[in-house]
């Protein structure tokens, strides 16, 4: 599903983000990936979803070498990719269920098409009653609960979220997490969760990345628990 082979990044100020990075994530994963500030987790984050290509190395998605793509193929390659920020990102003109018809109809899919997946991810994140909502009016764990929703409106084959509950409390920072697990399960969705909350990892184990210095220092299937 998800190949990095080789991949090291050295951006043109002279920073190396990351070194000699060889991993592989099989269809259907949960995956953490933590460290420290400026580890490489935002980069690593970039060269799956487009943003950046490696300066060496391959970085296969979905048999895809997401490095060799031309600039005007992007967009479409990352049909197959969701992304949740920390800050949400919602548009707060439109209503909730606008908000997550907005991300299908930017790939051209039928009304009939949208207004199924509408409802059938607001079940999904608990939030069919608040589709008539602004986010404005809504909790930061209800506004992070849409943008996940948004995210996953196309079906993608991966959702990236990238400290997804960074802004939350600790009981909605579970909610969100719990919610990520019924994603993995119900959808088959590859989940690749960036996080500095090591309280998350350890209460909702799954395989974590370690990375430290641009190095991946530690590939835990079974997560911290496992660690002696």
């Amino acid at each position: 599903m998800i190949k990095l082979e080789n991949i090291a990044k050295t951006y043109s100020n002279g920073v190396n983000a990351l070194y000699d990075i060889n991993l592989e994530i099989n269809e259907g994963d949960f995956v953490y990936i933590i460290g420290p500030t400026g580890c490489g987790k935002s980069t690593m984050i970039k060269l799956l979803d487009g943003e950046e290509i490696p300066t060496t190395g391959k970085v296969i998605v979905n048999k895809i070498n997401v490095g060799k793509l031309r600039h005007s193929q992007v967009p479409k390659y990352r049909r197959n990719i969701g992304v949740v920020f920390q800050d949400y990102r919602l548009l707060e003109q439109k209503k909730v269920q606008e908000n997550i018809a907005f991300a299908m109809e930017c790939v051209g899919a039928g009304k009939q098409k949208i207004r199924k997946r509408v409802r059938e991810v607001l079940a999904l994140v608990g939030l069919s009653d608040k589709a008539r909502a602004y986010p404005t009016e809504l909790s930061g764990g209800q506004q992070q609960r849409v943008a996940i929703a948004r995210a996953i409106a196309n079906s993608p084959k991966v959702l990236i979220a990238d400290e997804p509950t960074g802004n939350l409390d600790a009981g909605k920072a579970n909610e969100i997490i719990q919610l990520l697990n019924r994603i993995n399960r119900e959808e088959n969705t590859t989940i690749i969760v960036v996080t500095h909350d090591m309280n998350l990892v350890k209460t909702y184990p799954h395989r974590t990345l370690v990375l430290d210095s641009g190095h991946l220092v530690a590939d835990l299937e079974g997560g911290l628990n496992n660690v002696q």
